[in-house]
Parts: C-alpha cells; structure tokens; sequence
C-alpha cells in the first residue's frame, strides 16, 4: 500500500499528538491501518513483531478506560501494541517498523503518540496475549486531533521543536569532518528527513557517516540517559529504538525519490563512544 502524499509531506506533518477528540475512529480508517500493518514488509534485521490495535468503539466509548498512558495522552481512541521476541537487534527493528505505521497512520489523518514502558502486567499484555519470550517494549496511541495539541508545555519540555545542527550529525569519510550538505547529492533529502526524526526526550542519538558507496549508522548514546531517566521509569533501550525510527525516515525517501539501496552488517572499527548499526549500500 502507498500513501496519498509525498512521505516528506507526511514526516514534516507528524508530531506526537498528546490530545485526541472524544469521538472513535471510524471502522473503515481502522481497517486501512490493519491492513497495512498485515502487509509489512520484513524489519532489516529480521526481528519477530506482532501488532495488535484496540479501538474505542460508538458503543463503547469507554472501553480503553483502564489502559494507563501515564497521564500524558488526553481521549485516546485507540492503540497499537507490539510484541517482538528478543534478538541481535530487535528495537532497532521495532522502531523501524513501527515509524512506518505512524507515518501511514498520520496520512489517514490520526495523530499518534509513542509510548515506552513496561506493559508486560497491564491490559495491553492480554489484549495481545504476550508470550514468555516476548516482550512489549512500545505502545503508540491514535486518534483524531483535537485542536491546539500538543500542549505547548510539553513540548517546552521535551524540546521537541529543536533538532541538532545537520553538522554535528553528518560526517563525510572521518569523524571530524562535517558533511557538507552539497556533497550529500542524492541522500540530501533522505537526510534531512532522518534529521526530524522523533527520538525519545529529543535526544537524536544517531550520526551518519558517508563512505564511497555507503551510509554507516552508527549510535552516540546521551550520557547518563539509559542509567537515568531509562531505568527510573524501567524502559527498553529507547536510543536503539530511535535508531531504527531515523533508518525509516532515510529510507522511505530514499526509495520514494528512486535512490537504490539495502541495509547490510559491514565490518566496522568500533569507536569507545560510538556503536556501529548498520550501513545503506547504494546500488
């Protein structure tokens, strides 16, 4: 299935929706998203994920009352839960593959949250009956947005309409040497959107370097972040799961704008701040 708009259209339009309409999302929309999320392709990795959605309905518009959201989502009409055994690279591929649905999800004109936590004891557990060598790292909440959503307070807080510099991002064959967007040809674009990429508290963790026929991702962790805020609130990795977001949006447009490509393991030197991903193989 292919959107109805340009992807970069729809990636600048996305923003996490925190404030819904009190009104359930009609049964034909709800079956668009299933049925999309039946078509998806393989995750890069080849990581195992299940989807489940739960809606509201008209005649039971209470039915979502007892799913907790931490008291940041207003009226939603409905969520998407996930389910992914572990592996390698499992979140990476979760986030992958879950962006791709927001993005599907925002050109049926919801508005959609992420939400990370451990939802192994709650509702969202039986609805999509995990399994003992599951876990469920990631909800996304939907719905129709009401107006003046998000509220201006938090995404004050989470800073969520800054991104870094395209320089301290971008890297063209060695780390100390910014990649002028000029020399980014093609991939410009695809860059610019992986660059307004949501990432959890904002924290854009991925820099990408460009090596003759190649992209290599590579992870910049925050310091103290996954000791911290992570294990306070008893998240997953959520800076692997961004990095799996940023390869979607790269992607995405990438292959929209007709460039080439595939997501290969190449041997790498490892940096002591650094996490080599994966890297785009032109073609």
């Amino acid at each position: 299935m292919t959107y109805t708009k340009p992807v970069t259209t729809i990636i600048e339009e996305r923003y996490s929706c925190r404030k819904h309409l009190k009104e359930p999302v009609a049964q034909e929309t709800l079956a668009q998203l299933e049925a999309y999320i039946a078509d998806l392709e393989p995750a890069p990795f080849g990581g195992n994920a299940r989807f489940k959605i739960v809606a509201t309905t008209l005649e039971d518009s209470k039915a979502l009352k007892s799913y907790g959201t931490y008291g940041f989502i207003k009226n939603p009409a409905g969520f998407i839960i996930s389910a992914l055994k572990e592996s390698d690279k499992n979140l990476e591929d979760i986030g992958y593959l879950i962006e791709k649905i927001i993005l599907y999800a925002t050109d049926l004109g919801l508005g959609t949250c992420w939400l990370g936590g451990t939802f192994t004891k709650s509702p969202f557990a039986r609805d999509i009956a995990l399994q003992n060598d599951e876990t469920m790292p990631i909800i996304v909440s939907f719905g129709y947005q009401a107006e003046n959503s998000p509220s201006g307070r938090i995404r004050q807080f989470a800073k969520g309409d800054r991104r870094l510099p395209w320089e301290t991002l971008f890297f063209d064959k060695l780390f100390t040497q910014p990649l002028h967007p000029e020399n980014a040809r093609d991939y410009e674009i695809p860059l610019k959107m992986l660059r307004i990429s949501p990432s959890a508290s904002n924290k854009q963790p991925w820099r990408i370097i460009k090596k003759d026929n190649r992209w290599d991702f590579y992870l910049l962790r925050t310091p103290g972040y996954r000791e911290g805020i992570l294990s306070w609130l008893k998240l997953a990795d959520l800076q692997r799961v961004d990095m799996g977001i940023a390869m979607s949006h790269f992607e995405l447009t990438a292959r929209e704008m007709g460039l080439n490509g595939s997501w290969q393991i190449k041997d790498q030197y490892q940096l002591p701040e650094m996490e080599y991903i994966v890297s785009w193989v032109t073609r």
